[in-house]
């Protein structure tokens, strides 16, 4: 294996290419995403590895269609900043974690972890069928699970998310277009060293 070069992303150890091509554009075609292929990337969220096997992990969307409600639902939970780029995403959706083991009611810290590990799996999935994945950190969580008929006690809303595919940058407000490529990364010693290294 050999190091994978992307403009603006230089490894600096071997890598499967498919982690530095992987990035969140925000220009997406308004194409619906076949239902098929839907259904692939949230499979792979469900073989993910979690804390006891619990898969805590919830995702729910809106897919653009004849009836494009759930959506909607989705797309009024953005903040005005994310709606201006999400609006031509084909889907538009929350992932929850639950809160507590589903076995003895025991908070589950370990959810969001788990729920993060599904979204990657997911998103390199949707990589593998040409589709793009952008997940989002403003949206109004307080409202995210009763809008969308999730219960709130028992789920905390993650993130929101956009999968489509990648559109031209041309069609993003003119101060998006700027930020549309790939981002850089930390040097690899700033984000792992050996146990005892130095702080």
């Amino acid at each position: 294996m050999e190091t994978t070069s992307v403009p603006g992303r230089d490894t600096e150890a071997a890598v499967d290419p498919r982690f530095v091509q992987r990035w969140s554009p925000r220009a997406f075609e308004e194409r619906p995403v076949p239902a098929a292929d839907l259904a692939s990337v949230f499979e792979a969220a469900r073989w993910s590895p979690s804390c006891f096997n619990e898969q805590p992990w919830l995702f729910v969307y809106g897919a653009a269609s004849d009836d494009d409600a759930g959506r909607a639902l989705v797309f009024d939970l953005l903040v005005e900043g994310n709606q201006a780029w999400a609006k031509r995403a084909p889907v538009l959706g929350i992932v929850f974690a639950r809160r507590a083991f589903s076995g003895n009611d025991k908070p589950n810290r370990w959810a969001g972890f788990d729920s993060g590990l599904a979204s990657m799996a997911l998103t390199l999935q949707a990589q593998e069928l040409g589709l793009s994945v952008h997940f989002m950190g403003g949206f109004d969580a307080g409202r995210a699970a009763e809008a969308l008929g999730v219960d709130g006690d028992a789920y905390e809303p993650v993130a929101a998310f956009a999968i489509g595919y990648q559109g031209d940058k041309s069609v993003l407000p003119a101060e998006l277009q700027e930020r549309e490529k790939p981002s850089g990364r930390k040097p690899l010693a700033e984000i792992a060293r050996p146990a005892g290294g130095q702080r």
